[in-house]
């Protein structure tokens, strides 16, 4: 789960400054994601349970993908559970499972992957041949000079913006992807050692709600920023929204690859379209072969409130299952599993029927709608969709029968995308009474079927000094209100250190109790500062030994810093 508060762990505070926790902690838990089909991960679990006792950790926050498709589950999986189930027993331990992955979904997409949020596409001309509708790509729209062939000395020519030719970025003749030339960064550290620029940049011109893919063929040399390569697409003019947060994981040393990007272009007519590296150190990275294209029907959604439409140009509407075969794209939400999605593939066609209305040479507008990636693959639900909650309410029934848990952990976080879809729309809501919609909804579903579990939720989601409000990522409106949904039965686990000051007392004046979610895979002491800053406030009651990366070796020291460690429960 990616975060992005992990600065937070880079803080330094001297041990000494620190009092001694002030409360009496009712909850000191672990969080644990672990893939419990495979048999050689029971013993990690196990001993990290075993660990966790001994140092006074009283709950294991267990997620595993595979707690959304219980029902597809051999005896084998249900086995290894029981195992764990038996050591809590012994150890006096919770087990606190996660449920309900409003955030990130695959989870809950590998149900029906057509509950993905889509982004509308309006009108994106398709053109008939041999029966058969497939894209038209734009001639107005695309890279100028992509493949850096036209120069003026190491300055490429149709790009409005290059860091440091002739120091740090050259026209390599060379080494190339294809053609004569390609562009080259190298060692930018050294000239750039404050920022680290490795950057070119144009602006290119968009249809309003198309769909677009970006491709580059890189390689690199023992370049050490590989990480902070990435492409950005911004408005034109003035501030808004990055319309790409898509990574694109280039290697410190890589042969020439393909990276891409799709986007969607939403209301804008034009953007800045920029490539490169912010935080170049050094090493060398090559780029060629940058072109821009319409996508087509890559993962398009079907499902009420996604509709589908055809026309012609004039404005004909055509029959699907009459005019053109039904669409579908088979590859949309089981690539390479059920759930997840490939960025992109080639797209279906749309096949005319043998009495079709539509002819050949024709132009057709087809609009649709498709997810919305961020980060690496990241997608959300539709809030909105009845069928959610009759995947939740099913994941929730085969969750009791497992565990009887007595409490259970709602993963409603970083929820990058909403508010697009008919659905959505026509709800007449914002996306904040949305999420307040959605959260009483599953608070209900959990209250029907396992009444004696006490609920947490993630706090970003419903927290306006975080990510409840507007401009967050793609979501199209405020997130602000979010929190009205919240029963005050439902505890909240809060992760972001640096806003203590302002969530603390908003959660605590809602009625909430409340549990610090630290570590974040650096700093052990800074949850006892948090703590300690927590006096006065009512009803923090808890810390969680949160870890992203599998990593464990600080377990025992969080407990001794935190809260004295061993079998001291305060």
């Amino acid at each position: 789960m990616k975060r992005n508060i992990l600065l937070l762990v880079l803080l330094i505070i001297p041990l000494h400054s620190v009092a001694q926790p002030p409360r009496f902690l009712k909850y000191k838990w672990f969080y644990v994601s672990m893939n419990l089909m495979v048999n050689d991960n029971l013993p990690k679990v196990e001993s990290l349970m075993e660990r966790a006792s001994k140092a006074g950790y009283n709950g294991m926050v267990f997620a595993d993908f595979k707690l959304n498709i219980l029902d597809r589950m051999p005896q084998s999986y249900f086995d290894n559970i029981h195992l764990i189930q038996k050591l809590a027993t012994k150890l006096h331990m919770d087990i606190i499972p996660c449920v309900f992955p409003i955030g990130y979904s695959d989870g809950i997409l590998a149900h029906d992957p057509n509950l993905v949020e889509g982004m509308p596409v309006n009108n994106e001309v398709f053109t008939v041949e041999n029966g058969m509708a497939n894209v038209t790509q734009d001639a107005d729209i695309g890279i100028v000079n992509g493949g850096f062939e036209d120069d003026n000395g190491d300055v490429a020519k149709g790009w409005d913006f290059q860091d440091y030719p002739g120091k740090a970025s050259f026209i390599d003749r060379t080494v190339k992807h294809s053609g004569d030339c390609s562009l080259r960064f190298q060692d930018v550290g050294s000239v750039d050692p404050k920022y680290g620029h490795a950057r070119i940049e144009q602006a290119i011109p968009l249809i309003p709600f198309h769909e677009y893919r970006i491709n580059v063929w890189i390689k690199t040399s023992s370049f050490q920023s590989a990480s902070q390569t990435a492409i950005e697409i911004l408005p034109a003019n003035g501030p808004g929204p990055s319309l790409c947060e898509q990574n694109l994981s280039v290697k410190p040393t890589e042969d020439w690859t393909q990276h891409q990007v799709v986007f969607n272009s939403q209301n804008y007519r034009s953007a800045r379209f920029y490539l490169g590296t912010w935080g170049a150190k050094g090493g060398t990275i090559w780029f060629d072969d940058v072109k821009m294209e319409t996508v087509g029907l890559v993962n398009v959604i079907r499902r009420e409130g996604c509709p589908l439409t055809v026309t012609s140009e004039g404005g004909t509407v055509y029959k699907e299952g009459a005019d053109y075969e039904p669409v579908k794209d088979p590859k949309m939400g089981r690539d390479p599993y059920l759930g997840a999605f490939s960025l992109y593939h080639t797209p279906p066609s749309i096949t005319l029927t043998a009495n079709s209305r539509i002819r050949n040479g024709q132009n057709l507008l087809v609009s649709f709608y498709v997810p919305s990636f961020t980060y690496d693959m990241q997608t959300s639900v539709c809030l909105m969709d009845p069928k959610l909650y009759q995947v939740l309410t099913e994941q929730m029934q085969q969750v009791e029968k497992l565990f009887h848990p007595s409490i259970v952990f709602m993963q409603h976080d970083e929820i990058r995308v909403a508010n697009w879809c008919e659905l959505c729309q026509k709800s007449g809501l914002t996306p904040g009474e949305q999420l307040a919609y959605n959260v009483k909804q599953c608070r209900e579903i959990i209250r029907r079927i396992s009444p004696q579990a006490k609920v947490f939720v993630w706090s970003d989601m419903f927290d306006p000094y975080h990510n409840a409000h507007d401009d967050y990522y793609q979501v199209n409106g405020s997130w602000a209100g979010s929190w009205k949904g919240l029963s005050k039965d439902i505890g909240i686990v809060d992760w972001d250190f640096d806003i203590r000051a302002k969530d603390l007392p908003f959660f605590a004046q809602l009625g909430h109790e409340q549990i610090l979610a630290g570590y974040y895979d650096g700093a052990v002491h800074y949850t006892r500062v948090w703590l300690k800053d927590s006096i006065g406030i009512p009803n923090v009651d808890g810390v969680m030994y949160t870890t992203w990366q599998a990593n464990y070796g600080d377990l025992e020291k969080f407990a001794d810093v935190v809260w004295g460690g061993g079998g001291n429960r305060n």
